[in-house]
Order: C-alpha cells, then sequence, then structure tokens
C-alpha cells in the first residue's frame, strides 16, 4: 500500500487502491454546545478565569488544535496542568517565552537580530548605489546586493518559523501570522525583502495581542508598509494615494463600509511627508520646519513634502498641523463600526469558520467598540462562543497551519537546525512567506486551498516527514547527521492515542501501513490532519 492509496475521492484525486479506504474522507463529528451553561469564573493572578471551555466539555486536544499552530505532547501536557480556561487565558495575556536553546542560538546568530536596523539599511542603501554606479562594469555587485537582500528575508521567514514551531506562546505567534497578513507586504519590491524582518518584529508581534489602535500605528509609521503601497512617493502637490486606499479598504474599514474616494483623497494629503530616508543625513530645511522634522531609524516625517492645508475625513475636520494629525486619523478610523465588523470577520474566518455567523461578528464587533480594541478582548469573545466551540475540528488548513502543525507534531522535543525544507514546502504549496503580490494577503477560506493538486502536494510533504527528511538537520555548510531525530509519530502514546479519534477509514488505513514510515505518511496525510 503506498501513500498516494491514502488521497481522497473528494477532492477529486484517482490514484490506486483508493477502494481500500473509501471511508478515509468522514469528518470527526462534534458534540453540539448549543446548552453551554452560563459562564463562572474564579480568581486567578487577581483576574477572572472563565470556566467556559470545561463547562461545555470541550475536546481539549480539538481547543489546542485550533488556538495553537498545531498540538502535539509537549503542549497538551501543559493545558491538562493548568485547565483549558486557564491556558487560554495564559495564551491570551502571553508570556515570557523561553525557545529551546538550540532554537534561540539560531536566532541569536543572525544578522537581523545582531545589527541594528538603521545600520543595516543604510549599509544596504550604500551597496544598493556602489552596484547601480557599477553596473554593466561589475554586475557582480548588483547579484551579490540582490543576494544579501534575499538572506536576510530567508532569516526572517526562518525566526518566525522557529517560534510558531516552538514558543509556548502559540496564540500570540499565530496572531503575529494573522497580523502579517492582514497588513500584507509583498517580498518582491524594492528592498522588501531586508526591511519585513524588522517589520513584524518592532510592528507586528509586540501588537499582535494588544490594541488595534497601537498596532495600526505601529504599522503606519514603519519604513516597510510605507516603502510598499509608495507612500515614501507621496508629497504636498504630488499626492500619490495606494497607501490611503488600502488603509481604509484593507487595513480598517472595507470595501463598500461608506468611506467616498473624497475621504481616500483626503487621507492621502494627510500621509504626504511620511516616508523612508537610509541616509543618515538629516535634509536641510527652513528652521521653522526643522523643528517639526521628526527621524526614527530609517523612518522620516519631512514637514517640506507635508500638506499642512485643513483635511476633512468621515466628516470630521482635521487641522494640519503635521505629525499629530496621523493620531488623529487612526483614532478616527480605529473606532469606526465599520472597522470593528471588518477585523471581527477576518478573525472569524481566521479561527472559526469560513463563514461565521452575522451574530458572532456582531458580538465581537461589540466587544472591540467597548474595549476600543482590545485584541485580547475580542478573541475571548470569540474563543468563548458556542459558534466557536462547536466548529474545532472543522477549519480547513491553510498551508502554513499545515506544514507547522506536522513539525510541530513529528519533532515535538527535537529541535530542528534547517527551516529550508519548510520554506521549500510552502513555496510548493502556493503560501511563500510575503509572497502574496497584492495587498490583499492569504486567502483563509478552505477554497483557496483545498484543490487535488493541493492535496497531492501536501502528500508530498507527508511522505518527506515521514522518511525522516535529513535537511531539516542540516547545517548550512555541514554535512548532514548520520542519523538525525525520527519523527515522533508512530512511537509516540499522544499521537496513537490521537489516532484512536480518527474515523474509522482513517484507522483501517493506518493498521495497513507496511512499516513505521508508512504509518507516519498515512497519518499526517490523514484527512483529519487537513482540518484545526
Amino acid at each position: 500500500m503506498t501513500t498516494n492509496s491514502l488521497t481522497l475521492a473528494r477532492y477529486g484525486i484517482k490514484l490506486a487502491n483508493i477502494t481500500n479506504i473509501a471511508g478515509l474522507g468522514s469528518l470527526l463529528l462534534l458534540a453540539s454546545c448549543a446548552n453551554t451553561p452560563q459562564n463562572q469564573t474564579t480568581q486567578v493572578n487577581n483576574a477572572p478565569v472563565s470556566h467556559v471551555l470545561e463547562a461545555a466539555h470541550v475536546d481539549p486536544d480539538k481547543l489546542l488544535n485550533r488556538i495553537t499552530w498545531g498540538a502535539n505532547a509537549s503542549s497538551s501536557q501543559e493545558l491538562r496542568a493548568a485547565g483549558m480556561d486557564r491556558y487560554l487565558d495564559q495564551q491570551l495575556r502571553g508570556r515570557v517565552a523561553i525557545l529551546p536553546p538550540a532554537i534561540q542560538a539560531q536566532i541569536d546568530s543572525m544578522t537581523i537580530t545582531q545589527r541594528p536596523f538603521d545600520q543595516l539599511m543604510q549599509d544596504l542603501e550604500t551597496r544598493r548605489i556602489t552596484a547601480e554606479k557599477q553596473k554593466g562594469i561589475d554586475d557582480t555587485l548588483g547579484k551579490d546586493y540582490q543576494q544579501e537582500l534575499s538572506r536576510l528575508a530567508k532569516e526572517a521567514a526562518t525566526r518566525s518559523l522557529l517560534r510558531a514551531v516552538y514558543s509556548q506562546n502559540q496564540l500570540q505567534e499565530q496572531m503575529s501570522w494573522f497580523w502579517m497578513n492582514h497588513f500584507n507586504i509583498h517580498n518582491g519590491k524594492a528592498n522588501e525583502r531586508a526591511l519585513l524582518g524588522d517589520f513584524e518584529e518592532r510592528a507586528i508581534r509586540p501588537n499582535a495581542l494588544g490594541n488595534f489602535h497601537d498596532l495600526l500605528r505601529a504599522t503606519v509609521l514603519h519604513p516597510a508598509m510605507l516603502r510598499y503601497l509608495d507612500n515614501d512617493q507621496n508629497a504636498v502637490n504630488r499626492i500619490n494615494e495606494n497607501y490611503a486606499r488600502e488603509l481604509m479598504e484593507l487595513h480598517t474599514m472595507g470595501v463598500g463600509s461608506g468611506y467616498s474616494q473624497g475621504d481616500v483623497q483626503e487621507l492621502a494629503r494627510v500621509l504626504t511627508g511620511f516616508g523612508v530616508n537610509q541616509n543618515p543625513d538629516t535634509p536641510k530645511m527652513k528652521a521653522e520646519l526643522q523643528r517639526l522634522y521628526v527621524r526614527n531609524g530609517i523612518f522620516e516625517f519631512n514637514p517640506q513634502r507635508h500638506d499642512f492645508g485643513d483635511k476633512k475625513i468621515l466628516n470630521k475636520v482635521v487641522h494640519g498641523r503635521g505629525l499629530p494629525e496621523l493620531d488623529e486619523v487612526i483614532t478616527l478610523l480605529s473606532r469606526q463600526p465599520a472597522t470593528a465588523q471588518f477585523i471581527s470577520r477576518k478573525l472569524a474566518i481566521y479561527f472559526v469558520s469560513d463563514t461565521p455567523s452575522d451574530a458572532l461578528v456582531s458580538k465581537m464587533a461589540q466587544r472591540f467598540l467597548q474595549t476600543d480594541g482590545n485584541i485580547p478582548a475580542v478573541l475571548r469573545s470569540m474563543f468563548e462562543s458556542p459558534e466557536f466551540i462547536a466548529s474545532l475540528g472543522n477549519k480547513f488548513k491553510d498551508p502554513m497551519h499545515y506544514v507547522v502543525s506536522s513539525i510541530r507534531m513529528a519533532y515535538d522535543g527535537n529541535p530542528i537546525m534547517n527551516t529550508g525544507p519548510m520554506l521549500n514546502w510552502l513555496n510548493m504549496l502556493g503560501q511563500q512567506t510575503n509572497g502574496r503580490q497584492t495587498p490583499d494577503g492569504y486567502s483563509m477560506q478552505e477554497s483557496a486551498w483545498a484543490s487535488p493538486g493541493q492535496m497531492t502536494m501536501r502528500f508530498d510533504v507527508a511522505k518527506s516527514l515521514a522518511n525522516n527528511n535529513p535537511g531539516l538537520f542540516k547545517i548550512d555548510n555541514q554535512a548532514a547527521p548520520p542519523r538525525p531525530p525520527q519523527p515522533a509519530l508512530v512511537n509516540s502514546p499522544y499521537v496513537k492515542n490521537w489516532a484512536n479519534s480518527f474515523s474509522v477509514g482513517t484507522q483501517q488505513a493506518l493498521m495497513q501501513a507496511n512499516s513505521p514510515q508508512e504509518w507516519n505518511a498515512f497519518f499526517l496525510a490523514s484527512p483529519e490532519m487537513m482540518r484545526r
């Protein structure tokens, strides 16, 4: 029996032996949670911790599989020791996450960790200018510059993957990815490959479980966003509306939410002068403007380029006074009911269902407005809803969730030393890190990923992992270890017990495995591993 015999007729893949496992496409049936008891609370660390999940008799591993990047034995042990509701509370609050020493050492050795961001970007700009001058004379300088941008982008992607796999703050890592996708930046533009690591580290991760207003402000003021959406070209009398439009359409209020083209144009005027400066020197300007000039690393607010006239956005007058206009507008946008609805629906699609109910979205949006954009409060209202509880086990995994959850399950307790295979799998599956060319980010709906071709490629990933992919443990410029750690699947009591809850068809297929490697492949390729 081959791994291909696990392919599913429901995905339209016609491969051999499928008749032997006709039941493999069956989905787990979830218990009804319609009679969820009223919320009860106890005091933990001087803060109330609800008992909603425990009272609803939620399956702990299904919960783990949704609020983390993937359930495994170590996270299951942690959840069971704390209890589901307390564990969720810990995840919503975030903790000091201590990574395994071998993983932390990889992150500490990175250029993006060791070098100050502004210094790194200034040096890169010098290299770019030198390479441009030598173009046609010595093109190796230009190639070296491009290779360095790619290397830095790989470092950033590697750091994100390592944290996703090994951090105890799993919800923070999921939310960091969610916001990176929400505030999407394509890595192919200009020098964005070198900017994205700092964008995630300073704008996204610190605010992923914070306040939406602060998160939005951090993204607006980051050079990566300003460059990606051309705001570094936006100046008085030379208006560029790109960023202003996406700020309203994709980042806050959403399409058809009531803003006008005039609002976009006025917002673009507010954003004039917000740009990027990789030159260490401050531009010369009149003394009265110099006092309004702001520089933070390579971010620059240049008052010479700013439109100081009054603006009117969403029927509110914004008086021209420079940088303070931005905070007024961010507050205005983040407090719009349309923003609360738009963000809440995206969160519900990510965590609950491709088609969340209007009632759930409205409840989340109301909490958003009540708490002035407190992200954990909005998430809690979602996580404790009957709709979320009933959805556990049904959400289809996008490629990132599939790859990371497979690694977390297969190598729980064994630190991988090279994310190269993971990055290759994500590229193959169509979800390259920051590879979405348009600013709307990757879709989180099943229809975007559940194609026959996608399933076939996932089975290839399953086979590679099952056969103990040595590349995961090969350090660059060193030979692969003679005996890399074996995937902790068929020999894991936790995994075997989890497999006992799978459908009859899946369990029959697993029993037909002729080797540990084949069992591992069947497990990772099962319909249950495609959902969270």
